[in-house]
């Protein structure tokens, strides 16, 4: 630990802490710039460490990027979980409301997410699809589960297309959202969850 000049010891950080530092700033970054707009310098100089202690965290941009990516899927993924037993109809009211929270409170870091498809990258652009199927795969089990859903959406191949569209949708509207529009956060999550139940109704 050293002092700074208010005579105040700053705390070293833990090797998680640095790289849960390096990722936020990194978040921040990639959501306002597209990816090879972003230098590693710059993440280094606002971190306030050295370039060859990020390449330690991270080998290369690449290797950072898809960390970002990564941890905001996995955030998503953590907030959006079903619930066995409870049906689908409630979870979508609830689940939306604690994902479009999160989505205002992690603007950086989700607006970095959706930013990886566009990547030029192809390795980053994999580690997009696949956070966007778990986050498909984890809505049809919650689908395939549900006494209302489970048996009409059986034997429908158009509801994988249609969960996969849906998520493009949220999407979309979430990240317009974010630009500023005139609608509430109650107006956005009964918009999307409208679009939802609207194409799961045979």
């Amino acid at each position: 630990m050293g002092a700074n000049q208010g005579g105040r010891t700053r705390r070293r950080l833990s090797t998680e802490e640095r790289r849960e530092q390096l990722l936020a700033v990194g978040a921040r970054l990639f959501s306002e710039s597209p990816y090879d707009d972003v230098w590693i310098e710059q993440v280094a100089e606002i971190a306030g460490v050295s370039r060859g202690l990020l390449y330690h965290y991270f080998p290369t941009k690449r290797d950072f990027f898809a960390a970002v990516v990564e941890r905001e899927s996995e955030r998503m993924l953590r907030m959006t979980a079903p619930v066995p037993g409870v049906p689908v109809r409630e979870q979508l009211a609830g689940g939306l409301d604690t994902f479009l929270e999160y989505v205002q409170a992690h603007a950086h870091g989700y607006r970095a997410f959706h930013r990886a498809d566009a990547a030029g990258d192809q390795a980053v652009r994999r580690v997009y699809q696949r956070a966007l199927g778990a986050q498909e795969r984890q809505i049809l089990a919650a689908l395939a589960a549900d006494p209302e859903f489970g048996l009409a959406c059986a034997g429908r191949p158009e509801v994988r297309l249609a969960v996969r569209g849906w998520l493009a949708f949220t999407t979309s509207v979430c990240l317009e959202w974010l630009r500023g529009t005139e609608l509430s956060r109650d107006q956005v999550r009964e918009l999307c969850a409208r679009a939802l139940l609207g194409v799961l109704t045979p």
